[in-house]
């Protein structure tokens, strides 16, 4: 690998304006869109995985099986994928805000009725509609920012967005394990239906906060001055408008272009990493010892909020190196690793702590140095948005594979152990793909700067 120079991402000398100035925009917009964005984000990730904590009391209240279990935690990505796509390309007619008002009170009605699933029919029936209405958030939000910020901030910032989901964990945990301890039978309601009350009900609530605080675009953005957004306009352009000479703007060119693919089975095989953690982190703490179900909430923190400092440190790196393929890569392989020595030391407790602590920041951080990638190398079409979201949509499957396989492993072999070493090989082969990736490299991002990039 080529020796690395740490590039100061206000350093661009094709801008007029100065380095303070554009330096204190950027925090000043970070500051405005990105924590609310994250609150979004962490109530959106309960919704997917609380059903991981639900599973150690409504399992057994409604007999499911966990072939089950993992069949109706996973297809929520199939209403996912479904309307993936079509949710960005409506997002593009209507706006950010519409959108993101819209999928969060659905989804926030859909996960409140979770409580009240009876049998395994409304169980799969009501988390396929929660994929429906949730579908298109995500790369929404990525486009929506790649629409702010320029390419030398856009991981850290992305990273930053994603930290959503370990911190979900962290407050979910511990949410969920008090929540189905204390609240039994409140309301004549089992501990585990709380949860998804608990759980789902903010997101209505932040459905209606978007709609009145979140802009379409700095041009609508009342709180910057024309100055300011004549910044964000000129720091976009310097660096879309190289990219699009002999770029297609068209769906069907997106359609034809083997790099998606290669995105998209990279992203698949870091999802079905991600949910094997997510889904059944609860059960492998339980497994190792673990009895009292607030106990587990609060040990399943520790992983998350880790890997929250852990993202964070890891996508500043890759910006400040300008480089994306070997991050992803040796935090893919990593991740492999730790996952396949955790049936080796199941019955340890603080080793399978450390393991899974190792593994959560390795394989969470995957995702936001992925869409960095994506994001940079769509950066200027006109079919980004449903790049994106194709991207997103496919990958996604991965999120119904990995609850569905390891439930189905887990039910057959009795134990999680022929999962988990399944989920190890797909995160080496997402490795892999991750180094395939050559046009992510730097060299690419020098010409670009220099006015003189061309697609490869």
């Amino acid at each position: 690998m080529s020796r690395k120079i740490a590039i100061d991402p206000d350093a661009s000398t094709s801008l007029p304006h100065d380095q303070g100035t554009r330096r204190v925009l950027y925090a000043k917009v970070a500051m405005r869109l990105v924590p609310l964005l994250i609150v979004c984000y962490i109530v959106a990730y309960l919704d997917r995985i609380n059903v991981g904590f639900a599973k150690l009391q409504m399992q057994d209240d409604l007999g499911f099986s966990d072939a089950v279990y993992g069949f109706g935690a996973g297809i929520f990505f199939i209403g996912y994928f479904l309307f993936e796509v079509p949710s960005n390309l409506l997002m593009k007619c209507i706006g950010a805000r519409k959108t993101i008002t819209r999928i969060m009170i659905l989804w926030g009605i859909t996960g409140c009725c979770m409580a009240y699933v009876s049998n395994a029919t409304s169980f799969c029936v009501l988390r396929f509609l929660l994929g429906v209405f949730e579908a298109g958030f995500f790369p929404g939000v990525v486009y929506y920012l790649s629409n702010w910020f320029p390419r030398q901030r856009r991981g850290q910032i992305l990273g930053l967005f994603m930290t959503g989901f370990p911190l979900a964990g962290l407050i979910g945990g511990p949410v969920s394990g008090w929540t189905m301890t204390h609240l039994t039978n409140v309301a004549n309601l089992a501990g585990w239906q709380w949860v998804y009350i608990v759980e789902a009900s903010p997101a209505i609530l932040l459905g209606i906060v978007t709609w009145f605080t979140l802009d379409d675009g700095y041009e609508h953005a009342k709180w910057l001055s024309p100055s300011e957004q004549e910044i964000l306009r000129d720091a976009l352009r310097a660096e879309i408008e190289p990219m699009q000479k002999g770029r297609t703007g068209l769906l069907s060119g997106v359609l034809c272009d083997p790099r998606v693919y290669l995105m998209s089975f990279a992203y698949f095989t870091f999802i079905c990493g991600t949910y094997a953690l997510s889904f059944w982190l609860p059960t492998v703490l339980h497994s190792a010892g673990v009895a009292s179900i607030e106990r587990v909430g609060w040990l399943t923190a520790i992983p998350y909020g880790v890997a929250a400092v852990g993202m964070v440190a890891i996508c500043r790196s890759s910006d400040r190196l300008l480089e994306r393929r070997w991050h992803g890569a040796v935090c893919a392989l990593t991740g492999a690793i730790s996952l396949s020595l955790l049936p080796l030391l199941a019955h340890d407790l603080t080793a399978t702590l450390v393991l899974l602590i190792v593994a959560s920041i390795s394989v969470f951080v995957t995702i936001p140095l992925l869409w960095a990638l994506a994001s940079d190398y769509f950066a200027g079409s006109a079919a980004a948005a449903g790049a994106i979201a194709l991207v997103n949509s496919l990958g996604l499957l991965g999120g119904f594979v990995s609850p569905f396989a390891m439930g189905w492993l887990k039910q057959a072999s009795g134990s999680l152990n022929s999962g988990l070493y399944l989920m190890t090989g797909l995160l080496a082969l997402g490795a892999l793909a991750m180094l395939c990736m050559r046009f992510s490299d730097r060299s690419r991002y020098e010409r670009l700067q220099s006015g003189l990039a061309a697609p490869r």
